[in-house]
């Protein structure tokens, strides 16, 4: 397991993979996202925690298509699924590399973002603890899409209709969380109700991963 922690990081960091991208997709949508509202500051404020959200999900489904397929197209999939690793460890630890090298990057860059979306100042703490709860949802989610796909040409985009309505629960209750944070309300609920999604999907979702990814490889 550990040795196929530290391949898939070294992928990630080294040839390409999520981490560069996905800063630089959350840079760009950050960027862009007050010449398509104007300059107003308070309209800014009140929008930035949904939009550090969004930014951050489409940032982390930017490099799932990555995540199992040059692992199918070089064979590595089969060694997998013959090695005495179950399969559910296999695609546990990938969701954990993908975490590493997209997700986390993300959490640590929103304050910095938030800057440029004028972010109230009460709202960064909030802001960074509903990421840190959420993403690892998405990126487990994402590796059940990316099982589902796997082998499919060109199984970008299906992967993407499949993943994002999953992603809706997550994205609601981060969103609604930082939101609650940033205007000085009580977030407790949505936080509780974020950690108890991202709970539920590391139990079941590696189970579902292994059962789709052994339909594919046979």
């Amino acid at each position: 397991m550990k040795a196929l922690l530290r391949r898939d990081l070294m992928l990630a960091f080294r040839a390409g993979g999520g981490f560069g991208l996905g800063l630089a997709f959350f840079l760009i949508v950050t960027v862009l996202v007050p010449f398509g509202v104007g300059p107003n500051a308070e309209l800014l404020s009140r929008i930035a925690p949904g939009i550090l959200w969004l930014g951050a999900l489409l940032a982390c489904l930017l490099s799932l298509d990555r995540l199992l397929a040059l692992d199918w197209e070089d064979g590595t999939l089969d060694l997998l699924a013959t090695s005495p690793l179950p399969p559910e460890a296999g695609l546990s630890i990938k969701a954990l590399a993908h975490w590493i090298s997209t997700g986390l990057p993300l959490v640590l860059a929103a304050p910095v973002l938030g800057v440029l979306l004028n972010l109230p100042a009460a709202g960064y703490g909030w802001l960074v603890l509903s990421l840190f709860l959420g993403t690892p949802a998405l990126s487990v989610i994402g590796t059940f899409g990316a099982a589902l796909t796997v082998g499919v040409k060109r199984g970008g985009l299906l992967l993407s209709l499949l993943v994002l309505p999953l992603y809706v629960p997550t994205l609601i209750f981060g969103a609604e969380a930082a939101r609650r944070g940033a205007t000085g309300m009580d977030p407790t609920t949505p936080l509780l109700m974020l950690a108890g999604i991202t709970a539920g999907v590391i139990a079941i979702m590696p189970f579902a991963s292994a059962a789709a990814l052994r339909v594919n490889l046979r």
